[in-house]
C-alpha cells in the first residue's frame, strides 16, 4: 500500500513538472512569435499556456501580452479585457495600468482613463506619464485648474519638459492670456528653433490676437520644416479663409485630405473656398 502511495506521488509531481515546462515552452514560443509579429500564432499560445495552468500567477504577464497583441490587431474590446485579467492578478503592478489606460484614451473613454491613471499616481505620485496624460484629460474637462496643477508638478520633476511646457502654453491660451503664452512659446522656440509644431501652436496664439500675417508666416516656416504636418495646413486655410483667400484655403484644406484627413470633416470648408 505505501508502494502505491508513493508512486502516485512521483506520478503527480512528474505531471506537473511536465505541465511547468510546457507552459514555460509555450509562453517562450509565443514572445518568438511576437517579436516576428505573428500575433494570431502567439495569441494561440499564450492563451495555451494560461489553459494549461490557469493559477499560475505569471499569467498575469501572459494576459498584458495578450493585450498587447489583441490592440495591434485592433481587437480593442478584447485587449481591455485581457488588461483588466492582467490587473485583477496583480493590481500595483504600474506598466499594466498605464498600457490600459493609454488604449482607454486612444478610444476615447477618456472616463476610464481618468481613473487609470490616478490609480497609477495612487501608487506612484511622480508618474510623469500619469501625470501628463491626467492633465490632458483635466484639459478636455476644462478643469484647467487641476491640469494646471498636474503640469506644474510634471515640470518639478523635469524642469524641461517640452509636452509639460507645451501643455502649460496651450492653457494660458485657453484663458485667453495670450501675451503670457507667446511669451513662453517663444522661450520654447529657443531651444527647439526647428520643432514646426511649435510654430503652429505660435501661430494660434497670433491668430487669437488677431495678428493673421504674423501667423501666416510661422505657418509657412511650420511647412517647411515639416511638409506632412497636417495642422498647419488647417491651421493655414483657415486664416486664408477669413481673409478671402478662397483659392488658397482651398489648396491647403486639399492638402490636408491627402495627408489624411476625412475628406467628409473639412467638405464645409472646402464648399466655403467655393462660393
Amino acid at each position: 500500500m505505501k508502494y502505491f502511495i508513493l508512486l502516485l506521488l512521483f506520478c503527480i509531481s512528474s505531471s506537473t513538472l511536465n505541465a511547468q515546462s510546457k507552459y514555460k515552452d509555450l509562453s517562450s514560443q509565443a514572445i518568438d512569435y511576437i517579436e516576428r509579429d505573428s500575433f494570431e500564432q502567439a495569441e494561440v499560445l499564450l492563451k495555451q499556456a494560461m489553459n494549461l495552468e490557469p493559477a499560475n500567477p505569471y499569467n498575469a504577464l501572459l494576459f498584458t501580452n495578450l493585450g498587447l497583441i489583441q490592440k495591434r490587431m485592433g481587437r480593442y474590446e478584447q485587449a481591455i479585457e485581457s488588461y483588466t485579467l492582467a490587473i485583477n492578478m496583480a493590481p500595483e503592478v504600474i506598466p499594466v495600468i498605464l498600457d490600459r489606460a493609454a488604449l482607454y484614451a486612444e478610444l476615447g473613454m477618456n472616463d476610464r482613463a481618468f481613473y487609470d491613471y490616478t490609480k497609477v499616481l495612487d501608487l506612484d505620485v511622480n508618474n510623469k506619464e500619469a501625470l501628463l496624460m491626467r492633465a490632458y484629460i483635466y484639459m478636455l474637462r476644462r478643469d484647467y485648474k487641476l491640469a494646471n496643477t498636474d503640469f506644474r508638478n510634471l515640470l518639478k520633476l523635469d524642469s524641461n519638459h517640452y509636452n509639460a511646457r507645451l501643455g502649460l502654453i496651450t492653457l494660458k491660451q485657453k484663458e485667453k492670456n495670450f501675451k503670457e503664452a507667446l511669451e513662453d512659446v517663444n522661450k520654447m522656440l529657443l531651444d527647439y528653433s526647428q520643432d514646426a509644431v511649435l510654430y503652429v501652436a505660435r501661430a494660434d496664439i497670433e491668430r487669437e490676437m488677431e495678428y493673421p500675417d504674423l501667423a501666416i508666416t510661422d505657418l509657412d516656416e511650420a511647412i517647411r520644416i515639416s511638409p506632412d504636418l497636417v495642422d498647419a495646413y488647417l491651421l493655414r486655410g483657415d486664416i486664408y479663409l477669413l481673409q478671402g483667400k478662397k483659392s488658397q484655403a482651398k489648396s491647403d484644406f486639399e492638402k490636408a485630405v491627402r495627408l489624411g484627413v476625412p475628406y467628409a470633416q473639412l467638405s464645409e470648408r472646402i464648399n466655403q473656398c467655393k462660393k
